[in-house]
């Protein structure tokens, strides 16, 4: 039986081979008359694989109207974009650390605010906010100004004319993929101030809050960086956003939960009552789309695709968060006797927020230092919110984002080439506490007025008895898991 097998296997092979030949004959004959690759000339050597041909080699589209570009805009463009998708993907990691970290009766509360933060953010910025934060100031300007709000008229006429490209804010890239990068980095301070506010704020307050917050807050301080305003003129640097972001949802943050006052049953006769986390593995969930995002966030505020620059970006920003983590867990570790989980997130992400401000500026080593002390002031942080200033901050979120975005602003001016053993000496560490001190004094002031006014007049906290129901039913009538 086995010979015979061995019989039939060995004449179906001698039958392929030889219907083979003629096909690969073929393939050799066409190969010997092959044109060379573009780019390749007559009697020259074709060029090696990844190299690229210059712009004028490339072949004619066959629209003679159609703009052609060359190869570098295309790579940053490509990347910005990439980069753009991983900063989107920060929004569900916000929603699950969120979700994990409160209770299970407002999870479809916290999901359904996350879920207009993007949606809001995204049509407030194209409407109002990304010519409000980048509007082109001229000398003797750096404070507030308004390009108007023609940017989303912009289309395919302007794709055809080639008027996407080239202006003062975006040499490298289209009009369209600056906005939409940017576009995915404003609605995130909103998300910031969400997790401090769960449980008790009522929905339609916070809505109104954060497109106001969107709109008019991070747009206007963030012209006065990253739009060439006065805070860039005087010397501020903020990589990506540990005080133009962070900082800036961080005090929004600290301000809304003041105004809010804590959750029922949190401080009871003076003392401070633990309300443990629904779902942990949804937060650890959460923290880790958060540090993938992170690649997107540090790495694209390259904003082009230098190989050497965003390779040291994406190391410096691992570097500081698995830093972070590693303190914040063996810190609580000696101090409360047990490792615990939410401080060691809480740490990964104090480390990110740490190095965002400068992770352009430092070597490892340094980015090691700046997430390892990050870790250790995150978890006293925590601590210190919630005992000793009684803010109820059910998430964290004033420790990683406000505090540790302040630390991480910092650092710019004591580590790293604008260190202070850098050229910039002291100097740019006074321009960093000017920045902080400024950008941090606005914000309180928009969002203690805005915050009054809604407190004033439609109330900003729900019912002690949907409080206590929960906001899954009480504002939106459903319940996150049907058990």
């Amino acid at each position: 039986m086995f010979r015979n097998v061995r019989m039939w296997l060995f004449t179906a092979l001698m039958t392929m081979t030889v219907t083979a030949l003629p096909f690969s004959t073929a393939f050799a004959q066409a190969g010997e008359g092959a044109e060379p690759p573009v780019g390749a000339a007559e009697g020259e050597a074709a060029p090696a694989e990844g190299d690229l041909a210059p712009a004028e080699e490339v072949a004619a589209p066959a629209d003679p109207d159609a703009v052609v570009y060359d190869h570098d805009y295309l790579t940053h463009n490509l990347w910005i974009m990439i980069a753009g998708m991983l900063v989107f993907i920060m929004h569900l990691g916000f929603a699950t650390l969120e979700s994990g970290l409160t209770r299970s009766k407002n999870t479809v509360n916290i999901l359904f605010k996350n879920t207009m933060i993007i949606c809001i953010g995204l049509l407030t910025y194209g409407i109002v906010g990304f010519n409000l934060m980048y509007p082109g100031f001229e000398d003797g300007e750096g404070y507030l100004k308004f390009a108007g709000f023609g940017f989303l008229a912009n289309g395919p006429n302007e794709l055809a004319s080639n008027g996407v490209a080239g202006t003062g804010y975006n040499a490298g890239y289209t009009l369209f993929t600056d906005f939409f990068f940017q576009a995915m980095f404003a609605a995130t301070c909103c998300t910031i101030v969400s997790g401090a506010v769960a449980g008790r704020i009522k929905l339609s307050s916070f809505l109104i809050f954060a497109t106001l917050f969107v709109t008019l807050n991070y747009p206007i301080t963030g012209s006065w960086k990253w739009g060439a305003g006065w805070l860039d003129q005087l010397g501020f640097y903020d990589f990506a956003g540990s005080t133009l972001v962070h900082s800036v949802g961080g005090w929004g943050a600290l301000v809304m939960a003041i105004l809010l006052g804590p959750r029922k049953g949190k401080y009871v006769d003076g003392e401070v009552k633990a309300m443990p986390a629904s779902n942990m593995p949804l937060a650890a969930v959460g923290v880790f789309l958060l540090w993938f995002g992170w690649f997107g966030f540090n790495g694209g505020s390259v904003l082009n695709a230098d190989p050497g620059l965003v390779s040291l970006v994406l190391v410096t920003t691992s570097m500081a968060a698995a830093a972070g983590g590693f303190s914040a867990a063996m810190t609580s570790w000696l101090h409360s006797k047990k490792p615990d989980l939410s401080m060691s997130l809480n740490g990964i992400l104090a480390g990110l927020v740490g190095i965002t401000a400068g992770a352009d500026q430092m070597n490892g080593l340094e980015a090691i230092a700046i997430g390892l002390i990050a870790g250790v002031i995150v978890y006293f942080a925590v601590i210190f919110i919630d005992t000793k200033l009684k803010v109820d901050d059910p998430v964290g979120a004033v420790s990683v984002h406000l505090v540790c975005g302040i630390w991480g602003t910092l650092c710019v001016g004591i580590f790293g080439a604008k260190g202070l053993y850098s050229e910039t000496g002291i100097d740019q560490l006074i321009s960093q506490l000017i920045g902080i001190a400024a950008i941090g004094a606005f914000t309180v002031v928009f969002c203690l007025v805005v915050g009054l006014a809604l407190k004033s007049t439609v109330g900003i906290r729900v019912s002690p008895e949907e409080e206590e129901e929960g906001l899954d039913i009480a504002e939106h009538g459903m319940q996150a898991y049907a058990l």
